[in-house]
């Protein structure tokens, strides 16, 4: 070893960081574990930003921030940014350069997609691993190699404004797609990859209260089975190599402070090997609201000791910080070097010393419309067909639809937090005076931001940038006349004459389209959703209901399209409509993928991801509760609801999605028995019995048996999206390893143990249309991480 050095391409990347960790001194090892903003390096222009010789002296190891409404301006700055560390650094360590890509790249010119909900509705882990390949190939052609995404969390409580941003409430279902946008973003080898970062780990999606950053108040069992899962399924199945700390406590500790949380469960139980980036400020976090450390050396000390690599989005308990830790004799060098390694080992592995910088010409036009196709095609299979009482589909050319309510006539509810539009309108509307306080914003942005984001009309800006069009645009195309009125705003009514005209419209149409929902925003603006913006009553807005009603009233045929990111209560007018129609926050196509269903250019084939409840007051009413807990509960002798006032089953459950075709599902077969340390085969024919071509989503559960200890009464072990033309059938067959089975047992192992395992196949998670069980036999067995199976196999063969 002591005749190379950390240049050799050739050495491993593991070797190759602990050479230049050697040539490293405390200070040059703090700075790689924290960032810099991009406005402290370089001007908008790319020149050197003013004291930017002092910051190269101290180069922080990441930047965090960089983003620009042109992708050759980004790559320009991303570049000047790599030059400044590559040739005036004294070790010439590039910089990690890391941006948001939830629902695409968060910079301007490159395509949306729909929001996390949105994904996870489309049940289409194919097509997202996909999209996450062309975010991939994006973000290194302008110099990014670091994604914070996805979202992992399992929401389970629609109260918190960012669960539109999860895949929902199940975590097999989060599971499967994490793990697909994890393959599509890390490619086949990290060396033409970009490092996905999981977030938040972990029980983020279950905050007290449903309140942001709240504390999580789950046992053992219940975080290592329920909330660990998607993470620990894209780490073993998918190579993760970046995990981002959760805001909230965890058994009583911070997340980013909590040694039992990041190492002993993400790396010891969970098999983790990459690095942990903090969320934004979280060791402020800790001294100034959690109050679990008195200084910012005493937080960077904990976090140190922990194993939160990398602070964001510049340092406070690390940086100076961190070296005074060590020189006054509080931290131990050989604690940081455990950190650094983690990171220098990720910029090797992705080639950042060979290949810093990025693509020199990039073609403006066909960056801007790459993923136009994907991006339709997902927001078409993620709308869902909630009710159709027959009035659905509509006929085009015929009839003349009033479209009213506050999302009939705009664009930019269908573009919500963490896509570039809403980041860049919640940019400038801060430097336009609005009150707001998002996490990591600082004044110095201020000049940055007015040279780079020019100040234009939003709604005018996504048409023009991303040719979005309004749902009233998209029926247009199919209606012979469209009157389209407003009714009242999100959560605000209008003057008495609003609500006037919006009932004298529905009067002259033959069908209503009535436009409800929410709208997500980052601190500022009207919304209903959002971070930060939490509720405690999930019900439609009061304006929206009274919307509904006097709409309903006029007795004309209804159809309501819910725009929401998450589930809303819905009163008696909307539950009473002919037809419902839920859709998620879609990106320049969601509002045509709608109007394509509401006229049956398309088929509907979205499934809910979540659960519908009737009441506010039912939360939480997620499908996997325990056996005997909340809706799971059995019916007392001689009760007949478990409420007094309200039934306690959800009024649309997970899964959930209608169709203009019918499908059946017959000729069940399936093992009865397998080993603990066996797979057992379940397979199911599904034939479209309709007159038109349409997609199910074939759904497994499972209820598996424990010794002393409760279960989820069903949990979600499979499913396969299926296209079927009319009278076509297929065979669906489902191969489910033992190993996917287990759980902390009584004695707090995590285990397969023999039991009974009951099992039906639907086409939602209400749907026992067929079912069966099998028997596990044989001697319980203790699964490591690496031993574990977290998905099913699938294979469809056409009859």
């Amino acid at each position: 070893m002591s005749n190379h050095n950390h240049h050799d391409a050739g050495l491993p990347a593991v070797v190759r960081a602990e050479l230049l960790l050697r040539e490293m001194t405390l200070a040059e090892k703090v700075d790689q574990l924290s960032a810099v903003w991009p406005w402290n390096l370089v001007r908008s222009d790319g020149s050197d930003a003013e004291g930017v010789q002092e910051v190269l002296k101290r180069a922080p190891g990441h930047v965090a921030g960089l983003t620009a409404d042109d992708p050759q301006r980004l790559a320009s700055l991303a570049g000047a940014i790599q030059r400044q560390y590559v040739t005036r650094t004294r070790l010439g360590i590039p910089a990690l350069i890391h941006q948001e890509a939830l629902t695409g790249f968060m910079a301007g010119g490159h395509m949306v997609f729909p929001t996390g909900t949105g994904l996870a509705a489309t049940w289409s882990c194919d097509l997202v691993e996909e999209m996450a390949d062309l975010i991939r190939r994006q973000m290194r052609r302008v110099g990014f190699r670091q994604a914070l995404s996805p979202v992992m969390d399992v929401a389970l409580d629609p109260r918190w404004g960012r669960v539109h941003e999860t895949y929902g409430e199940d975590p097999y279902l989060a599971a499967a797609l994490s793990v697909a946008y994890t393959r599509g973003l890390q490619g086949e080898d990290l060396s033409d990859g970009v490092i996905a970062t999981a977030k938040h780990f972990l029980g983020y999606g279950l905050a007290a209260g449903g309140i942001n950053l709240s504390a999580y108040e789950g046992g053992a069992r219940r975080t290592r089975d329920l909330f660990a899962y998607p993470f620990e399924a894209a780490i073993q199945l998918a190579g993760l190599r970046s995990v981002m700390n959760s805001y909230a406590d965890v058994d009583g500790v911070p997340a980013g402070i909590s040694r039992e949380v990041l190492t002993d469960l993400l790396r010891g139980t969970l098999g983790f090997e990459g690095f942990v980036a903090s969320d934004y400020t979280t060791l402020e976090h800790v001294v100034n609201r959690q109050r679990a450390a008195a200084t910012p050396g005493e937080a960077g000390r904990l976090a140190i000791l922990a194993g939160l690599d990398v602070e964001l989005p510049k340092p406070y308990g690390y940086g100076d910080t961190l070296v005074a830790e060590v020189e006054r004799g509080a931290l131990n060098e050989k604690d940081v070097d455990i950190c650094v390694l983690r990171v220098l080992r990720a910029k090797f592995e992705l080639g950042l010393f060979e290949n810093p910088y990025p693509s020199e010409h990039i073609d403006l036009d066909a960056t801007a419309v790459e993923g136009a196709q994907l991006s339709r095609e997902l927001a078409g299979r993620s709308v869902v067909l909630a009710k159709n009482e027959g009035l659905l589909p509509l006929s085009p050319g015929e009839l003349a639809v009033a479209v009213i309510g506050p999302h009939g006539d705009v664009t930019a509810p269908h573009f919500p937090t963490y896509t570039y539009p809403a980041w860049r309108e919640m940019t400038l509307r801060m430097a336009q005076g609005a009150l707001g306080n998002q996490i990591g914003v600082e004044a110095g942005m201020d000049s940055w931001n007015d040279a780079l984001f020019l100040s234009v009309d939003q709604e005018g800006f996504l048409r023009e940038r991303y040719g979005a069009r309004t749902l009233a645009d998209a029926v247009s195309d199919f209606a012979s006349t469209v009157l389209v009125e407003e009714g009242s705003t999100l959560t605000r009514p209008l003057a008495a004459e609003a609500l006037d005209r919006a009932v004298a419209a529905a009067c002259r149409s033959d069908v209503v389209v009535l436009a409800l929902g929410g709208a997500s925003l980052w601190f500022t603006g009207e919304r209903t959703e959002g971070e930060a913006s939490d509720s405690a009553d999930i019900s439609l807005p009061p304006a929206q209901v009274a919307l509904a009603e006097a709409v309903a009233a006029t007795g004309k045929p209804i159809a309501v399209v819910l725009v929401q990111g998450r589930a809303y209560a819905l009163p008696e007018a909307v539950r009473n409509a002919s037809a419902v129609v839920v859709a998620p926050y879609g990106g320049p196509f969601g509002p045509s993928a709608v109007a394509d269903v509401l006229f049956g250019a398309t088929n509907p084939s979205g499934k809910l991801p979540y659960s519908v409840p009737r009441h506010t007051g039912q939360v939480p009413v997620y499908h996997h509760q325990p056996s005997g807990t909340g809706y799971r509960n059995a019916l007392p002798p001689g009760v007949d609801r478990l409420y007094l006032d309200l039934e306690a089953t959800p009024l649309y459950p997970f899964g959930h999605g209608l169709s203009y075709t019918e499908f059946a599902l017959h000729d069940l077969s399936g093992d009865t028995e397998t080993g603990t340390d066996g797979t057992a085969r379940i397979s199911a024919t599904i034939t479209n019995t309709g007159s038109v071509d349409g997609a199910a989503t074939v759904q497994l559960y499972v209820r598996v048996a424990a010794s002393g200890v409760t279960r989820p009464t069903q949990q979600l072990a499979g499913f396969s999206r299926v296209e079927l033309t009319a009278k076509e059938s297929c065979r669906v067959t489902f191969r489910l390893a033992a190993a996917q089975l287990g759980h902390t047992n009584r004695a707090r192992d995590f285990a397969v143990e023999p039991g009974q395992v009951e099992y039906f196949l639907g086409l939602d998670s209400d749907d026992h249309r067929l079912s069966g069980s099998f028997a596990v036999v044989g001697e319980p067995r203790a699964l490591t991480s690496v031993q574990r199976s977290f998905l099913s196999q699938v294979h469809v063969d056409r009859l």
